[in-house]
């Protein structure tokens, strides 16, 4: 029997790895992309950076790293590390079980030990501290895996080409293309309605509502004490620096509402931004309302306002007027991202519903079919932790935390119509 054979007998029956697989070969996983503070005391300082982990001095500090295995079998761990001060005991643990390793000295490489990988899917790796004799337990880059659970299909983020270290860490967005071709004519107003269920309120969250070929429109979670609700156009010039478009080409500022900020955003394209800091609840529905309006000399004017349950009214959050563009509303979507690198381990999820588009006519049309999308990070096989779909007669997106139960590109997804058209006073708006 030939060795091709004898090799491919032997992978079809998980004692060999497969034909093209070295066996033996480490896989570094780098920190920088993979890993996060998870748990950390008031006095940690600790931080994940490019290079790894830094500052780690706090022994109820739980770093975690996130790999995604394709296969069962052995998951063998080794990595890098150096206590160059000291002397630390340091403790690793997969599945519930755990390992203890000592470190002393300057850089070396560890074996740490062997887990069984009873299941498909992500797997995390956890580090602490349980003594040191230095200032920090440990420098720590990557961790190396092998074994018969590691393949060419163990996902997460192999390298920092393209700053993907930040994008990886902060996890895919996830997106829903609304299909408005039931409404036959051009579209003037979006309508739609988020809930984001209780425990979902994650900081460096941004649940966008109302997204259209000029801008987005929603809210978020900002901080611990802080939560907006964001309205921003693009300028038509291309550039991350708002500084650079020209005045032609800026976006006007016609109104804003009452404690609304107004100025210019940059780093994704750039343009005019409004936003209301506004104390949302998970679990309350809230409203989102945009009109898309040609005016003269080649403008478009959007206005955005927001509605509240426990106001019980609209709310103007600003109007804007963008140059070069005479359209009506087009490319309507919604999206789910992170922002905060930080939180990119925790899952985030939202209903997106009662979404109802209006013509110039003034009919009024539901939406009842999207498509799902995804980002970069997901299409490069970074992250597989992204979702949506139909639950109890609503749209969702869920992103983040790791979960394996993901949505393949372009799904699309239909519900009844359950709804009536929203009741709204056109002449009471601000």
């Amino acid at each position: 029997m030939n060795k091709i054979l004898l090799s491919l007998i032997l992978a079809l029956a998980g004692l060999a790895p497969a034909i093209g697989q070295t066996p033996g070969t480490k896989m570094p996983v780098p920190l920088g992309g993979n890993s996060w503070i998870t748990t950390r005391s008031k006095a940690g300082s600790e931080r994940v950076t490019q290079n790894g982990v830094t500052g780690w001095s706090e022994n109820d500090t739980v770093i975690s790293t996130y790999v995604y295995l394709a296969k069962t079998g052995t998951l063998s761990v080794s990595a890098n590390l150096a206590a160059p001060n000291g002397k630390s005991l340091l403790k690793f643990t997969v599945g519930g079980s755990s390992k203890t390793l000592a470190v002393a000295g300057p850089e070396t490489e560890y074996k740490i030990g062997d887990w069984k990988i009873a299941k498909r899917g992500y797997t995390r790796i956890d580090i602490t501290g349980l003594s040191k004799t230095g200032a920090v337990f440990a420098t720590v880059k990557e961790l190396l895996i092998a074994g018969s659970a590691v393949d060419a299909n163990t996902a997460f983020v192999k390298n920092n080409e393209g700053n993907y270290f930040h994008w990886g860490r902060r996890g895919p967005s996830v997106h829903l293309r609304h299909d408005v071709s039931a409404a036959g004519g051009d579209i003037e107003w979006f309508y739609s309605e988020i809930t984001v269920p209780t425990g979902n309120d994650v900081i460096g969250s941004y649940y966008m509502a109302n997204g259209f070929d000029g801008g987005y429109f929603g809210m978020q979670v900002n901080s611990p004490t802080e939560r907006r609700v964001l309205f921003s156009v693009w300028s038509p010039f291309k550039t991350d620096d708002p500084k650079k478009i020209p005045e032609d080409q800026k976006i006007i500022l016609l109104k804003k509402g009452k404690d609304v900020y107004t100025g210019e955003f940059g780093n994704e394209g750039s343009g005019g931004q409004s936003y209301l800091r506004y104390n949302w609840k998970a679990g309350n529905a809230y409203r989102f309302l945009l009109r898309g309006q040609p005016v003269a000399n080649n403008y478009t004017n959007y206005t955005a306002w927001f509605y509240a349950p426990e106001e019980g009214s609209w709310r103007l959050i600003a109007s804007f007027s963008r140059p070069a563009t005479n359209s009506y509303l087009k490319g309507l979507y919604s999206f789910l991202e992170n922002f905060a690198p930080d939180t990119g381990y925790i899952t985030r999820k939202a209903f997106y519903h009662n979404q109802w588009v209006r013509t110039t006519g003034q009919k009024w049309a539901p939406v009842t079919k999207v498509q799902f999308t995804y980002d970069a990070t997901a299409k490069k096989g970074y992250r597989l932790d992204y979702s949506g779909g139909v639950e109890d007669g609503k749209f969702y997106l869920r992103n983040c935390g790791f979960f394996n139960d993901n949505t393949a590109f372009q799904s699309v997804f239909t519900h009844p119509v359950t709804t009536s058209p929203p009741a709204i006073d056109f002449s009471n708006l601000e």
